[in-house]
């Protein structure tokens, strides 16, 4: 694992000044700063952006990408689904455990849902699984992972990290998670991309060799 944030210094850089930063949000501010800023500031464009934003943090992304990554290597797509299940696992019981109220619900029983203003054509989730985010680890989980895999790190560490942590806020934009719930979310999906890289990331020698093939290579060797 070191060796794994040594290659991807730049990328962990990013990750610390999120942490940092992160951190410094939750000491300062209220955990509904967020929502009412966005609330108060809302466009046509944002709205629309962020609503398409949120998206890329749901589970057909880990289809299409390891849908490509079969063509490339199995290693690679064995890694992308073992971190997806991965974050189907652990989301949904950290929800269960914490069972903190969604922003609406939370907003609800403070009598100040008249306040904000909505993003039209959203549903509202208003259960107790607001903490921690499932799109942040995802989104964090997947793309972190990404960054880990690809050659040349360093140019893909900035485009990566930004759409990572722009599904984090579109979350806390469409008013269904506060900053802690993403802020942790991205933490979580960042440790679970690390830790199915330690174990896969790297040639396992000849008695994995089949892992190192696109799928169609496993076809034509039989063949």
């Amino acid at each position: 694992m070191p060796k794994t944030i040594r290659d991807n210094s730049f990328y962990f850089i990013l990750l610390g000044l999120f942490v940092l930063l992160g951190g410094i949000y939750l000491n300062q501010w209220d955990k509904t700063a967020a929502i009412f800023f966005f609330s108060e500031n809302r466009s046509y464009e944002f709205n629309q952006a962020f609503r398409f934003i949120t998206k890329l943090g749901e589970g057909p992304m880990y289809f299409l990408i390891g849908g490509v990554a079969l063509a490339i290597r199995l290693r690679y797509s064995l890694m992308i689904a073992l971190t997806g299940l991965s974050v189907l696992v652990v989301s949904p019981f950290l929800k269960t455990f914490f069972a903190v109220d969604r922003p609406v619900a939370f907003f609800a029983k403070q009598n100040l849902t008249e306040k904000l203003t909505f993003v039209e054509g959203v549903d509202l989730h208003s259960a107790a699984t607001s903490f921690p985010s499932g799109h942040a680890m995802s989104a964090f989980a997947l793309y972190s992972l990404l960054v880990f895999i690809l050659p040349s790190q360093k140019r893909y560490a900035m485009p990566l990290f930004a759409l990572a942590l722009s599904v984090a806020i579109s979350r806390i934009y469409l008013v269904q998670h506060f900053w802690p719930d993403v802020y942790a979310g991205g933490i979580i999906g960042v440790v679970l991309a690390l830790g199915w890289y330690a174990w896969l990331g790297k040639e396992k020698g000849n008695s994995a060799a089949w892992l190192e093939q696109p799928i169609y290579g496993l076809w034509q060797k039989k063949a």
